[in-house]
C-alpha cells in the first residue's frame, strides 16, 4: 500500500486533535520530551519552567519519586480490575483516606475519570435523590454567571451562558438557572426571592468555591459560600461544591470550603488528586445523599459505572499524593508562594493596560484590559523559557507548590516583561469573546 502524502500545509502532529484548538490556523505544537521538578524538557532541548503545572494538577512537581515508587508497585500486581462486583484495596484507601479528609460527612466517594464526568455524576446525583425521595419536578441546577464546570453535553448547560466555548450549543442542552453569585446584599436577596420562585424545580446548587478558574480567575471570599450554604438549607436545596480547580491546596487550605467552615452535599475532585499522574476523579457525597440511594429496589440505585473508575494504578497515585501532603508541608509552601506571587506580580500593576493583579492561595493573575495577538503572546512566553497558557484578557501563574524560588522569578519576571509589550494591548470594547485559549 502506498503511502498519502500530507496535505498542504499539515504538519507531524497533523494527526492528533488538540484541545481549545482552531486547527487549520494553529502553529505547530512544541513537542515534550519529558519532565523534571516544575520543568518541561522539549524534544529540541530547550527547558521550560512550568508556570501552570499542567492545568493545575502537578502540585508535587513532575516525577516524584514516590508516586512512581507506588504506581510502579502497583503495575507489578494489578494495574486495573472493574469495579462492578470486585473491590480492591488501593480504592479502599483512598476512599477511607478521603472521608477522613473531606470536612464533616462527606464520607462516599464514587469515581471517574475526568472533572468533566465527576460533575455530570453530582448533576445526575442531585436530580435522583430528590426521585428516589418521591420528589418530581426538581429536575435542574442553579448555577453563576461566570462558573465553568466542564466540557461535556450536561456540564456545558451549568457554565456561563456567554462563554465563547460553549456558546455555539445554545439551545441543544437542557435550560438551567444561571444567576449571579451573592457577593452583596442585593444579590444575595435576589438569590433568594429566586430559589422562592422556583422552589419546587431545582435539585441542587452548584458553584467553585472562591475562584472561579475558567471563567477568568475571579476570586471570591468565604462569606459567598457561607451565603450559599445558608440559602440552601432554607429552601432545602442540595449545595454542591466544585473543587476539582481549588481541591488539595491551592487556595491555601487543603479544601476551599474549610475557609467558610462550611461542609457541602457534594463535593467533586480531580486534577491534583493524583499529583498530576493519572486521571481520576471523585464525587464524595454527605451521608444523606448516600442514603436516599438504599432501598430494596434496584431501581433507586445509581446507575452509573465508567469502565476504568477506580482503577488501581490511579488510586495508587492518589493514596501517594495524599502521602505527600501528610508527610511534606505543602501548604506551608504554598503559603509562602502566596507570599512571593504578591511580591513578585505586584511591579506588573504599574503597567497602563493592566487592570488588576490578584493572588489567592497558589494563584497568581494578572488582568490585562485585553491580549490583541495571544499566539505572539504565547511563543514570547516560551522564548522567555517558560510555560504559560494565558487565555482571555489574563496571564496567570499555578505553579507547583515545590517550586524554587529561583524559577517563581523566572516566571514572574517573564510575565511582567512579556505583558508589557504595546504588541499586545487591545481597547476593552473590542476584547474577544470570553473562553479558554
Amino acid at each position: 500500500m502506498s503511502e498519502t502524502p500530507p496535505a498542504s500545509g499539515e504538519n507531524a502532529l497533523s494527526a492528533v486533535w488538540l484541545p481549545y484548538t482552531q486547527m487549520q490556523t494553529a502553529p505547530e505544537p512544541l513537542v515534550a520530551a519529558r519532565t523534571q521538578d516544575t520543568r518541561i524538557i522539549l524534544e529540541d532541548g530547550r527547558s521550560l519552567v512550568d508556570g501552570i503545572a499542567s492545568w493545575w494538577t502537578a502540585c508535587h512537581g513532575y516525577n516524584h519519586p514516590h508516586i512512581r515508587a507506588r504506581v510502579a508497585a502497583q503495575l507489578d500486581t494489578m494495574p486495573h480490575v472493574m469495579l462492578g462486583g470486585l473491590v480492591h484495596a488501593p480504592v479502599r484507601e483512598l476512599s477511607a483516606r478521603l472521608a477522613a479528609l473531606l470536612p464533616g460527612d462527606l464520607d462516599h466517594s464514587f469515581f471517574t475519570d475526568s472533572g468533566s464526568v465527576a460533575v455530570e455524576v453530582a448533576m445526575k446525583m442531585a436530580i435522583q435523590y430528590w426521585l428516589n425521595r418521591g420528589v418530581t419536578g426538581r429536575t435542574k441546577l442553579l448555577s453563576f454567571r461566570g462558573g465553568y464546570h466542564g466540557d461535556t453535553l450536561a456540564t456545558m448547560s451549568i457554565c456561563d451562558p456567554e462563554e465563547g466555548m460553549h456558546s455555539l450549543f445554545s439551545g441543544v442542552f437542557p435550560e438551567q438557572v444561571i444567576a449571579d453569585l451573592p457577593l452583596d446584599d442585593a444579590r444575595y436577596e435576589a438569590l433568594d426571592a429566586l430559589l422562592t420562585a422556583r422552589r419546587g424545580e431545582i435539585a441542587a446548587i452548584i458553584t467553585e468555591p472562591l475562584v472561579q478558574g475558567a471563567g477568568g480567575m475571579v476570586f471570591h471570599t468565604p462569606d459567598v459560600l457561607s451565603r450559599l450554604r445558608q440559602l440552601a438549607d432554607k429552601h432545602d436545596v442540595l449545595l454542591i461544591l466544585d473543587e476539582i480547580f481549588t481541591g488539595f491546596g491551592r487556595t491555601g487550605t487543603l479544601f476551599a470550603c474549610e475557609q467558610a467552615g462550611i461542609v457541602p452535599d457534594m463535593v467533586t475532585l480531580s486534577k491534583a488528586l493524583t499529583g498530576g499522574t493519572m486521571a481520576l476523579a471523585a464525587t464524595v457525597a454527605r451521608r444523606h445523599v448516600f442514603e436516599a440511594f438504599l432501598s430494596d429496589s434496584p431501581l433507586s440505585a445509581l446507575m452509573h459505572g465508567p469502565t476504568f473508575m477506580a482503577n488501581a494504578l490511579a488510586c495508587s497515585a492518589a493514596c501517594a499524593s495524599l502521602d505527600l501532603f501528610e508527610r511534606e508541608p505543602r501548604l506551608a509552601q504554598v503559603a509562602a508562594l502566596s507570599e512571593q506571587l504578591c511580591e513578585l506580580l505586584e511591579p506588573c500593576r504599574s503597567l497602563p493596560h493592566v487592570r488588576d493583579v490578584r493572588v489567592l492561595g497558589a494563584i497568581g493573575v494578572v488582568e490585562l484590559d485585553a491580549i490583541e495577538d495571544m499566539a505572539r503572546l504565547k511563543a514570547a512566553l516560551v522564548a522567555c523559557g517558560v510555560w504559560i497558557r494565558p487565555f482571555r484578557n489574563i496571564v496567570y501563574l499555578t505553579p507547583a507548590f515545590t517550586i524554587s524560588p529561583d524559577d517563581l522569578k523566572i516566571l514572574t519576571d517573564a510575565v511582567f516583561r512579556v505583558v508589557q509589550d504595546k504588541a499586545f494591548r487591545k481597547p476593552a470594547r473590542e476584547a474577544r469573546p470570553r473562553g479558554m485559549t
